[in-house]
């Protein structure tokens, strides 16, 4: 009876080694699962083209379905594998855009794509990446809060909120610039590589990320902050964090740290599978004797 329990346990132990193996074959470009409406992905994992064009794809609708943009308003890019850029069409509305619109440039702006036209604000896009190395996303939208503030081209420099100062800190202001032209990456030079998040004057707000979701959550993060600064304001006035509230809010950050990445499955050597087996199989065999 304890042999027939062994030789079965043992199976099953072998068939779900082989089936671990055909689960992480895959290489870590394609390691990234898409589902509807979620971005998902690992943040040390290089995502094929197809992957980042869904993200942008989703993105842009969420854009448009939070009113962050309206008509053909705004525009979103990523930085791609082989370094060029992927960047949504000129004259869409973003609750359309597809993957087949998008317009893949190099990263001086030539066109791969011939079948459309890149946005408007290219020129914007491509300043980001070149001087932000660790920027593979950029959104630009016009939410109406923080828009709002920029027409009235007053910064979001209030030390209001716990999340926003230690995760956005001070969203700054560019002086006027004309749309489309290159005088906006001549006022972004000031904050870009500082800066996450920076109110366009009269404009817009531009937030950069290492990924999509990260450049879409810090507009969202930046319009709820404008949001919530008007409404305070409303209400007779924000009051604002001491700068021995920040020291503290600081500090506590700082010595509770970010949580530790856990490893993707792919970077589990073959040799820790069979250690891991061979340590379940010595504690179940020697279970079943007793």
């Amino acid at each position: 009876m304890k042999l027939c329990i062994k030789r079965s346990f043992v199976t099953n132990i072998a068939r779900s080694a082989h089936l671990y193996k055909e689960l992480h074959r895959r290489e870590p470009e394609t390691s990234a699962i898409e589902h509807r409406g979620v971005f998902c992905y690992h943040h040390s994992v290089m995502l094929s083209r197809h992957e980042i064009a869904s993200h942008i794809v989703l993105a842009c609708h969420r854009l448009y379905e939070r009113g962050f943009v309206t008509a053909t308003d705004g525009n979103i890019s990523a930085r791609l594998a082989n370094g060029n850029i992927l960047i949504t069409p000129t004259s869409l509305n973003k609750g359309q855009v597809a993957e087949t619109d998008l317009v893949e440039v190099t990263a001086s702006g030539a066109l791969i794509t011939l079948s459309s036209t890149p946005s408007s604000e290219l020129s914007m896009h491509l300043f980001v990446y070149k001087q932000r190395p660790d920027v593979r996303a950029v959104v630009h939208a016009h939410p109406s809060h923080a828009t709002g503030f920029a027409a009235a081209r007053m910064p979001l420099s209030t030390a209001l909120l716990p999340e926003v100062i230690l995760g956005l800190g001070t969203i700054p202001l560019a002086e006027y610039a004309t749309p489309s032209t290159d005088e906006v990456p001549v006022s972004l030079a000031p904050y870009v590589k500082e800066a996450n998040a920076v109110l366009l004057a009269n404009h817009g707000v531009v937030t950069f990320g290492a990924t999509v979701e990260e450049a879409f959550f810090r507009m969202e993060k930046v319009e709820h902050a404008a949001h919530i600064l008007f409404v305070a304001r409303m209400l007779g006035g924000e009051k604002t964090l001491t700068e021995a509230e920040i020291a503290r809010l600081k500090a506590a950050a700082q010595e509770k740290g970010s949580p530790k990445e856990r490893p993707l499955l792919t970077d589990i050597s073959e040799q820790s599978v069979k250690q891991l087996i061979r340590e379940v199989l010595g504690e179940k065999l020697k279970s079943t004797d007793r």
